[in-house]
């Protein structure tokens, strides 16, 4: 029988059919961050040799059939509604892709199948970036196995999208294989889109499963702490050379890179003459990988619109704290408890913050002996998208020095090396007040309220309510010790009557 999934956990899927490759993927919930629970990619090359015949290739067609009729039981068995199929380029361009669309629907009776235009597919691409990346702003680059789209981003806005035919299968095929007659052909279709000069000094947006490629080439090559491609960020200049290094590496180099399919191999060169003729025409100051795209962006148009608009990284924190925290009321009042500790605060500061009193319990349900690494583990490698890397660094470390992690213990070294030491420094506060929030109050916001810190020029002051269930005991005080400590203070404490009590 099917999994029939509570309302609660209410179930979704998408299957991206592509020139290069299809994928299924199945989603949980309606938060503001989209939960993948499976996600199954089969590499057809149903575009191969379209540029030529004009045509879907006969053999991966037949497997295509095969693999789409599996993702709809799969779908089903998963008790994933609705499910719907993106058709990309390929299908769109073949003389035959309507008689292919005909066959899946046999397989696949009463399933959507969406043919989309170029246009289409570029704005599902940038409300995917979009999701984990509100703000973005400069041109998104989608590379594809058949087209690449285009998108210029307004600060959280969509702008003018155009599609080319510069799919990494594409290039490759009108090129005959040349790198040099590559770059000639990606010269003439980027003339196409003047517009990109406004990227200028902005951010370049890369989506598609041949940059994420490059990103880990790029990782590889520099010993980066965090391998996570979403989010990646190098500046323009990095870039430039990234894609020198891939002209210039022979195929067994790359063959060692971790994470890079050998399938892969052959496109890398085609993608990197897109890309440094992409650097050039833009003038952007960095590049920004994302691992959101086309499939994140039809989860996101099927949210409510004030589901939409919420804080990806704020939202992140509610949903992990909906599922871990004992005392679903006491992040905010962390927030406000913690708020003497920082005056003069920027947004961006508070943000974090506040991210931090949100993620603060999610330990509380794993073994004592490690928690603090198993936190630090869950918030920093966690496949939500609503955080960039320094944010993950940051969040890691005060979780897990908030559960008593020695400050110099190993496994903080990758949020170490992605944070200077002020900001390490801002992190390890925040922790050590939370570590004697929880220790007065149990983690209940109703024992938190019988205390108080106040922030004084030449000390820090803990107030207590009489008979309210919070003492000066010798825990407290170490910890209270501790937070002083990192700011620079004495201590001080001293009992109020609670009349309320």
């Amino acid at each position: 029988m099917p999994v029939i999934p509570g309302p609660e956990a209410l179930r979704c899927a998408v299957v991206d059919l592509g020139s290069n490759s299809v994928r299924l993927v199945v989603y949980e919930g309606r938060n503001r961050n989209p939960v993948a629970i499976f996600n199954e990619k089969a590499v057809l090359r149903l575009g191969r040799g379209l540029q030529a015949t004009g045509r879907l290739h006969e053999d991966s067609m037949a497997r295509a059939l095969t693999v789409m009729q599996r993702y709809h039981a799969v779908a089903r068995a998963m008790g994933a509604d609705p499910l719907e199929v993106l058709a990309t380029s390929a299908v769109r361009d073949a003389s035959n892709g309507e008689d292919f669309v005909a066959a899946l629907r046999t397989r696949m009776p009463g399933v959507p199948i969406h043919i989309l235009s170029g246009e289409q597919e570029a704005v599902f691409s940038a409300a995917g970036v979009l999701c984990g990346i509100p703000a973005a702003d400069g041109v998104l680059a989608d590379m594809g196995g058949g087209s690449l789209e285009l998108v210029r981003l307004d600060a959280g806005h969509q702008g003018a999208a155009q599609t080319l035919s510069l799919g990494v299968i594409r290039l490759a095929e009108r090129a005959g294989g040349d790198p040099g007659k590559a770059q000639a052909i990606v010269k003439v279709e980027l003339d196409k889109a003047p517009w990109l000069a406004e990227g200028s000094g902005r951010d370049l947006y890369l989506v598609g499963g041949v940059w994420r490629a490059l990103a880990r080439i790029h990782m590889a090559q520099t010993s980066y702490p965090l391998p996570l491609v979403h989010h990646y960020t190098i500046r323009h200049e990095e870039a430039r050379d990234l894609t020198e290094v891939i002209a210039t590496s022979g195929r067994r180099a790359l063959e060692g890179v971790p994470g890079i399919q050998r399938w892969r191999i052959d496109d890398l060169p085609f993608a990197a003459i897109t890309l440094r003729r992409l650097l050039r025409v833009t003038g952007v100051r960095r590049v920004v990988f994302s691992a959101n795209g086309m499939r994140e962006g039809w989860f996101m148009r099927r949210l409510p619109e004030d589901i939409r608009a919420e804080d990806p990284l704020l939202a992140a924190g509610h949903d992990y704290a909906g599922r871990f925290s004992r005392d679903p009321s006491l992040p905010c009042a962390l927030l406000a408890w913690t708020d003497p500790l920082f005056p003069n605060e920027s947004p961006e500061r508070r943000r974090l913050r506040e991210a931090a009193c949100w993620f603060s319990d999610i330990g509380s349900h794993d073994h004592p002996g490690f928690r603090a690494e198993q936190a630090f583990l869950r918030v920093l490698r966690q496949p939500g998208i609503g955080m960039d890397h320094h944010a993950r660094a940051f969040l890691a470390l005060a979780t897990a020095i908030r559960y008593g992690a020695d400050l110099d213990a190993p496994f903080l070294q990758p949020a170490r090396m992605l944070l200077d030491v002020a900001t390490a420094h801002r992190a390890t506060v925040i922790a050590f007040a939370l570590r004697l929030a929880y220790t007065l109050s149990a983690g209940t916001s109703e024992l938190l309220a019988s205390t108080v810190l106040i922030l004084r020029s030449e000390c820090l002051l803990l107030r207590l309510a009489e008979n309210a269930g919070v003492f000066d005991g010798d825990s407290i005080l170490r910890r209270l010790d501790r937070l002083a400590q990192e700011l620079g203070l004495g201590t001080a404490t001293e009992t109020w009557t609670n009349r309320a009590a």
